[in-house]
């Protein structure tokens, strides 16, 4: 499909208007940002793109309180208004900011072992496809998968694109694109094409809009570059009408496109989790903030009123207006907190009008502390973690058992969301495998290879516990070498385990190595035996004396070598 025709074309599309929304409430939750919390839930962007709604919603301030889509925005924190005479005293917990990347280090702290399939390519390609691999996911892919995952779970999803050049880097990586930049379409819940769009700073005048559109399709991209206002497209315009879009020039064909030569999108889409129980249709991930956004608001509220019981609870001394000093008519007076002596004044009513009076209002702090646990636990339950994975449950010492029990909400979202981060991750490596052999000349690798990944242990077994039960193990003669191995070490593969065996045996030969009188290696010389009257066979010469051995001496030796 081209991309959308100039002139009066609504943008973004009307289908997404919705989603769009949810994820700009998600984005306000996410960056923390209090004018962006006070923007969507008590400004025009509450309403989404209906401007009689708009224009309601600015002109009528009070009505907010009446009820419906505005109503309900009010009764949030966010969306009241502020108290005339009274500074904004509103603050917020970034629980939500803690969530994404509680959900970002689950998944990506350590990194997953992606391994090519031996049966689906040949013995040199399976090891230079595999070290390439490696060099996709180092450091900076690695954080970049990391900085993907910690978006999806604020917003629902996000985008990873392939990008190459050579002349910043010899081998493609991976950039990652927001969700809310990006108008999908979808055949069969797979992604089939993707428009990234973004905007561009004003040409001519201010009121303008500039947007540049990168459609992908298989095998290939198309430029758009339109000049418009804030709901519609415009005018579609020449690629160097604009100086940020005048190098795309010479690399577009006259249609403006480029032929990526690659058989496959370049765009792959990873959602937090499926299914959305909001839009029907469209398979976009699901926020771990969809459905919790009341409950965020509750414990804004909650520590604000705790803090407000702080301000309200300073102590204040009231006194008489008798020990006010005055510097003459019209200046007013003033009190002497350091002064330590003070005249009484002879007055009729003496003991209730000269007196120094304290006032402190009591402070609810037991109150506040268990509503705002309440309200933390029940929204990182409602995400799908555990309080443990915020260290809500102290840091007493514990084993790997009690803390994967104590974390089994958190290990069990983290294991739903590998599945999707799984899939996508495969699909993005096997695209670069594809762009480094078509565009930046990789020799040796195998594009089309099967391949796999596999994430390590979220909780790691105790080393010493792990031990004392192989060391019993091996006094019971229970357990091989072999496995000794692979359970103190299950994310290796057969190989990586034969190798540690083999090297463990070499340790252990040049640690006990044989008697050099024992030269075929039939193990230690036996010390009952002189090795100047003994066969070659191991047996006592008793024929050098030219006796027989009887029996008797046949026991006799038999006894000294149990010995």
């Amino acid at each position: 499909m081209p991309l959308p025709p100039s002139g009066k074309t609504p943008w973004p599309p009307r289908e997404f208007c919705e989603p769009l929304d949810h994820m700009e409430v998600w984005h306000a939750w996410y960056s923390g940002d209090t004018d962006h919390l006070a923007a969507v839930y008590g400004g025009p962007n509450a309403l989404g793109l209906n401007p009689r709604a708009r224009d309601f919603f600015e002109l009528n301030k009070p009505s907010q309180f009446r009820g419906g889509i505005v109503g309900r925005a009010a009764r949030m924190i966010w969306g009241e208004p502020v108290t005339p005479g009274q500074p904004e005293a509103k603050l917020h917990v970034p629980i939500a900011g803690d969530i994404a990347e509680l959900s970002a280090n689950l998944l990506w702290a350590d990194l997953p072992a992606v391994t090519v399939d031996a049966d689906s390519t040949d013995s040199a390609a399976l090891v230079a496809t595999t070290d390439q691999i490696k060099r996709y996911l180092d450091d900076q892919g690695h954080a970049t998968m990391r900085q993907a995952a910690e978006i999806a779970a604020a917003l629902g999803g996000v985008y990873v694109r392939v990008v190459w050049d050579l002349e910043v880097q010899p081998r493609p990586w991976l950039d990652v694109v927001y969700p809310d930049a990006v108008i999908p379409e979808w055949k069969w819940g797979r992604l089939a094409a993707a428009t990234i769009w973004q905007e561009l700073p004003p040409v001519h005048r201010e009121s303008e809009v500039w947007r540049l559109l990168e459609r992908h399709e298989s095998g290939s991209i198309s430029y758009g570059l339109y000049r418009g206002d804030a709901d519609t497209l415009g005018m579609l315009m020449a690629l160097d009408d604009h100086p940020d879009t005048a190098d795309l020039v010479g690399r577009v064909d006259e249609a403006g496109a480029v032929d990526t030569g690659i058989p496959r999108l370049l765009v792959s889409y990873v959602p937090n989790v499926l299914p959305n129980r909001m839009w029907r249709g469209l398979p976009l991930g699901r926020s771990d903030y969809a459905g919790v956004e009341p409950l965020m608001g509750a414990l804004d509220e909650a520590w604000t009123s705790w803090m407000r019981d702080l301000r309200l609870g300073k102590a204040r001394i009231m006194v008489p207006q008798s020990m006010l000093e005055t510097d003459g008519p019209g200046t007013g007076g003033v009190f002497d907190l350091d002064r330590e002596v003070f005249v009484a004044m002879n007055m009729l009513d003496e003991g209730s009008g000269n007196a120094i009076t304290a006032n402190q209002f009591a402070i609810r702090v037991e109150e506040h502390e268990q509503t705002c646990k309440a309200l933390r636990r029940q929204i990182l339950s409602s995400a799908g973690y555990s309080a443990q994975s915020f260290g809500d449950e102290g840091t007493v010492a514990v084993t790997a058992t009690e803390v994967a029990a104590r974390k089994e909400e958190s290990l069990t979202t983290r294991g739903l969301k590998i599945l999707y981060q799984r899939p996508a991750l495969l699909d993005a490596l096997t695209t670069m495998l594809l762009v480094d052999v078509t565009h930046c000349g990789a020799k040796g690798i195998d594009p089309m290879a099967e391949l796999t990944a596999s994430w390590p242990q979220a909780v790691q077994p105790d080393p010493e516990a792990t031990a004392r039960a192989l060391s019993l193990l091996e006094s019971a003669g229970a357990i091989s070498t072999w496995m000794k191995v692979k359970q103190l070490h299950p994310e290796w593969d057969d190989d990586q385990v034969a190798e540690e065996v083999a090297r463990i045996r070499d340790d252990k030969r040049s640690a006990n190595p044989l008697p050099a009188s024992d030269p075929f290696g039939g193990g230690e010389a036996d010390p009952l035996q002189d090795p100047a009257t003994t066969e070659e066979d191991g047996t006592p010469d008793d024929a050098a004396d030219g006796q027989e051995p009887d029996d008797e001496n046949k026991a006799q030796v038999q006894q000294g070598k149990a010995a």
